[in-house]
């Protein structure tokens, strides 16, 4: 172990030429992933004029309706991918998100394309916990924050694409069949049906790659547990009212009153917040959210207490959530709204916002996350804190970037600052994924990135997108509910400082 960042020192043998095959795919599930989600906002004015919704509900549509159960399911699926086949898996989810963003497709109201973002959310829930579980066992603790970043980059050219596939399948599709193509399908139905369908392929490629021996690289390996499934079901139940209720009973009286005394303590949070700010499916989900998670942890607490200790009961593990929970609410909101915003204020076409913000954010995130990863693995042997600096990158930068770019007129400006943007808050993935990583044992990766996700989730993507619109809608200016994004950057940056002494020591503790 290093004195200077608390980190055990490995014989830099060469990474074998097939893990990094394996992460390129990975790569591709991960654009995949991006672009079935992002799509929704090139598409997002056209849904708004034919199912005659808001702007909350646009952002409702992207964050929450998705967020909730992406990061509930993530619970379990984390756990599934700790003690079952991690490719299986990642295919099954792959299937299933990319069959729901078809589904998207012949949606005909809001109440249908819920439904069919909650699928998305459920199957896409896979993917993190298997892929970071995956590459822990595929690559060394010394490039591991390359090598995340390399698949969280995926993240960036998928939501850069997404932009310039959906203009142009729009604008083609509505010039030629005007009066709707195809079984009756707009254009913005018919994105949703194409871009879904390569993911059904991407997952036959998945199931043909080899499944690395768990926790090998550490020295620990492990096999995987024949109740896999079973302990899966049961984490399904504890995160599903009113099944929590009963697991809660089965814990003892105690836990049973404080589950209750929750339960009540959500649902009036919620029913206040309905009453001031409407929007009831918002919030309705958003206590579920939030009512389940806590359940989920307590129940976590009760039967695998070395788990909850490294993750729920480790202030440095829960301070590198929290940051980069910020960053995400920031990073998600400007990312949903920016094509929405510019097609509107500055007239734009669908094509030509493919390449002026789909291109760029590619390009920007693939940078910055790349640039990331790097600097976080460079700083992590020179600190012990090294990859949490990269968080303060993100969060400082993002401050100027969102006040500027939204609050001009020129279009050039505004185009830059995103560029920008997409590039900062990107840099801190990899860095604090693989500072969550650090923190935890081989056998917790799976359910430690679940927990890692869902701060990011519940906060940045189910906060944060809903915001803004909810803003747009209250003021009439887009841009203001973009700048609404900023309220998140200052406690983040207040409380980076005790994250880095939490972490610093909790590394040396393990070391």
């Amino acid at each position: 172990m290093t004195p200077a960042t608390g980190e055990t020192e490995e014989c830099p043998e060469a990474v074998p030429p097939y893990s990094w095959y394996a992460l390129g795919v990975l790569f591709l599930v991960y654009l995949v992933n991006f672009v079935d989600r992002q799509i929704l906002s090139i598409l997002a004015n056209d849904i708004k004029a034919d199912l005659g919704i808001g702007d909350a509900q646009l952002g409702f549509l992207y964050g929450t309706a998705f967020a909730i159960f992406y990061a509930l399911f993530g619970i379990p699926l984390g756990r599934l991918a700790d003690g079952w086949h991690r490719l299986r898996l990642l295919s099954m989810g792959l299937a299933l998100w990319s069959a729901m963003t078809m589904l998207s497709g012949f949606a005909r109201n809001f109440a249908m394309l819920t439904a069919a973002r909650i699928g998305v959310g459920v199957g896409e829930a896979t993917a993190n916990p298997c892929a970071y579980s995956l590459i822990a066992d595929w690559f060394p603790r010394r490039l591991r924050a390359t090598a995340l970043s390399i698949y969280a980059s995926g993240l960036f050219v998928g939501s850069g694409l997404s932009l310039v596939l959906g203009g142009a399948i729009v604008e083609s599709w509505n010039n030629t069949w005007p009066g709707g193509g195809p079984l009756g399908l707009a254009g913005w139905q018919a994105a949703f049906v194409i871009v879904g369908f390569p993911g059904l392929v991407l997952a036959l490629w998945v199931l043909s790659l080899k499944e690395p021996l768990r926790g090998i690289l550490e020295g620990e390996a492990g096999v995987n547990r024949p109740n896999a499934w079973r302990i899966f079901l049961t984490e399904v139940a504890l995160i599903l009212p009113p099944f929590t209720l009963f697991g809660a009973a089965q814990r003892g009286a105690r836990a049973f009153a404080v589950n209750v005394a929750a339960a009540c303590l959500f649902t009036i949070s919620a029913a206040v917040a309905i009453r001031t700010m409407g929007n009831p499916a918002q919030f309705i989900l958003i206590g579920i959210g939030f009512y389940a998670t806590f359940t989920w942890a307590t129940a976590l607490r009760a039967r695998d207490p070395e788990t909850f200790q490294f993750t729920w009961g480790s202030a440095a593990f829960m301070g590198v959530v929290l940051v980069y929970a910020c960053v995400s609410y920031v990073g998600y909101t400007v990312t949903y709204w920016a094509a929405p915003y510019a097609e509107r204020t500055f007239a734009f076409s669908k094509t030509d916002l493919g390449w002026v913000i789909g291109a760029p954010n590619a390009l920007g995130g693939f940078l910055g996350v790349l640039l990331g990863g790097w600097l976080a693995d460079r700083l992590a042997r020179r600190f012990v804190a090294g990859r949490i600096l990269v968080a303060l990158i993100a969060l400082g930068g993002s401050v100027p970037l969102v006040a500027i770019g939204y609050g001009s007129a020129s279009s050039t400006t505004f185009l830059l600052c995103n560029f920008l943007m997409q590039a900062c808050t990107a840099s801190a993935l990899g860095a604090c994924g693989a500072a969550s990583l650090a923190l935890v044992r081989p056998q917790m990766r799976g359910t430690a990135t679940a927990i890692f996700l869902l701060g990011a989730t519940l906060i940045g993507l189910g906060f944060g997108p809903f915001v803004a619109g909810f803003v747009s809608e209250q003021t009439g200016e887009l841009a203001n509910g973009a700048k609404a994004s900023l309220v998140a950057v200052v406690p983040g940056l207040v409380a980076l400082a005790v994250v880095v002494c939490c972490y610093s020591r909790s590394l040396a503790r393990l070391g």
